[in-house]
C-alpha cells in the first residue's frame, strides 16, 4: 500500500494531475477496495492515466447522512468536471463530485502529454472487486445495500467540534487552498457571522425563507426535458408552494437555493433514481425532480457548512421552474 506521507502532494485549486494507472491504483486499496477509508468506485476507472485540472481541495465537506454539518477530510481533491454516473451503482442519478486521493495522483505541469491507459484497456477481472464492493447483500433476501463515497462520508471524515467552526483559521485554508477567492472570503465570512448572531438571538438569518403553503404543498407536471432552457422563480414565489419547514413534497428547499431565483439554466437531467446516503438503499422519487447545469451548492450562505467544496446538484421541483421559449434570456451562474 502506498505510504501516506511520501503520497501527499498539498494540491490547491487550478494544479495539473494525472490520475495513476489501475495498477498502481489497486496496489493501494485494502480489502474493501478503499484507502483510508475512501473508497475508490469503478466509475473512477475511466480517468485512470488522464489529466485533469484541481478544481477544489477537500480538506472539508459536508454531512449529507446525518447532520449537514462540516467535517474534515486528509489529503483528498475534486477534479474538474469528473462526476460520478452512477453505471456502477445501477444508474444513481445524483451526479455527485467524485472524491480523490492524493495518493492516487501524480502532479504534472499542464494538460499536455502521453495519457495511454483508458478505461477499455482495463480486464473486467482486475476492477470485479471494484464492483463488488459497490453492494452490501442483505442476509434476509430484502434489496441490496449499496456503498459509495457519499454513503461513506462520515468514515473517512471526521467531525469539526463546534468551537473550531468558529476559529478563523479553520477557514484560512479555504483561502490558501484556492477554493475561495479573497472577496468571497470577506464578504460570506462577515455575512456568516451576522446570520450566527442573527439566529442565536433573533432567529432570523439572511436569506431569509418563510414556506406559506398550507396542508398538501402543490405540485406542477412541466415534463421537462434534458437541454431545456428554464427560469427558476422568484423566492416569493417559491415561498407560496413550500411548508413552513420549507418541504414541498418531501423535497426540502434549501437556503442555498436562493441565490439561483429569478435566474436561467438549462436542464442537465430529470432525478427518479437515488441511493439514499443514509440507509445505503436505492430510491425511486414519487415525484420527479430535475437538476440544472451549472446550479450547485456553494455553501455561501450556510453557516454550518460555509464553503463546503462539494457542489452537490439541489433538486428542482418542476413547480419552482418556468419553460423559457428563447434563449435571449441565459444569465451566467457564480
Amino acid at each position: 500500500m502506498i505510504n501516506e506521507t511520501v503520497s501527499t502532494l498539498n494540491l490547491r485549486a487550478g494544479d495539473w494531475v494525472e490520475v495513476c494507472s489501475i495498477d498502481e491504483i489497486l496496489a493501494t486499496l485494502d480489502e474493501t477496495q478503499a484507502l483510508d477509508r475512501l473508497p475508490f468506485m469503478p466509475e473512477m476507472v475511466q480517468y485512470c492515466g488522464k489529466r485533469f485540472r484541481v478544481s477544489k481541495s477537500a480538506h472539508k465537506t459536508c454531512d449529507t447522512v446525518e447532520s449537514f454539518l462540516i467535517r474534515r477530510a486528509e489529503h483528498v481533491v475534486h477534479l474538474e468536471n469528473l462526476r460520478c454516473d452512477g453505471q456502477g451503482h445501477d444508474g444513481c442519478q445524483q451526479r455527485c463530485l467524485i472524491y480523490w486521493k492524493e495518493a492516487w495522483l501524480k502532479r504534472v505541469a499542464d494538460a499536455h502529454g502521453a495519457q495511454t491507459t483508458t478505461a477499455t484497456s482495463v480486464s473486467p477481472e482486475l476492477i470485479e472487486p471494484l464492483r463488488r464492493a459497490t453492494r452490501v447483500d442483505d442476509p434476509s433476501g430484502g434489496e441490496p445495500q449499496y456503498r459509495c463515497q457519499c454513503t461513506d462520508v462520515r468514515k473517512f471524515t471526521t467531525l469539526v467540534r463546534r468551537r473550531h467552526r468558529w476559529d478563523p483559521r479553520f477557514y484560512v485554508k479555504d483561502l490558501t487552498s484556492g477554493n475561495v477567492t479573497l472577496g468571497q472570503f470577506l464578504i460570506f465570512g462577515a455575512r456568516a457571522m451576522v446570520n450566527a448572531f442573527g439566529r442565536r438571538w433573533f432567529n432570523r438569518r439572511f436569506p431569509h425563507i418563510q414556506g406559506r403553503a398550507t396542508g398538501k404543498t402543490p405540485t406542477l407536471d412541466l415534463n421537462l426535458q434534458v437541454g431545456e432552457l428554464v427560469q427558476i422563480r422568484s423566492k416569493a414565489e417559491i415561498e407560496e408552494t413550500i411548508s413552513p419547514q420549507q418541504f414541498n413534497r418531501g423535497l426540502w428547499f434549501d437556503i442555498e437555493m436562493v441565490s439561483y431565483c429569478n435566474r436561467t439554466a438549462r436542464v442537465l437531467s430529470r432525478v427518479t433514481r437515488i441511493i439514499d446516503e443514509k440507509t445505503g438503499k436505492m430510491r425511486t422519487l414519487p415525484t420527479p425532480s430535475v437538476i440544472l447545469d451549472g446550479v450547485v451548492c456553494t455553501g455561501h450562505n450556510s453557516v454550518d457548512r460555509m464553503f463546503c467544496p462539494r457542489n452537490i446538484y439541489p433538486y428542482w421541483r418542476e413547480i419552482w421552474l418556468k419553460r423559457v421559449e428563447s434563449d435571449d434570456r441565459v444569465t451566467s451562474h457564480p
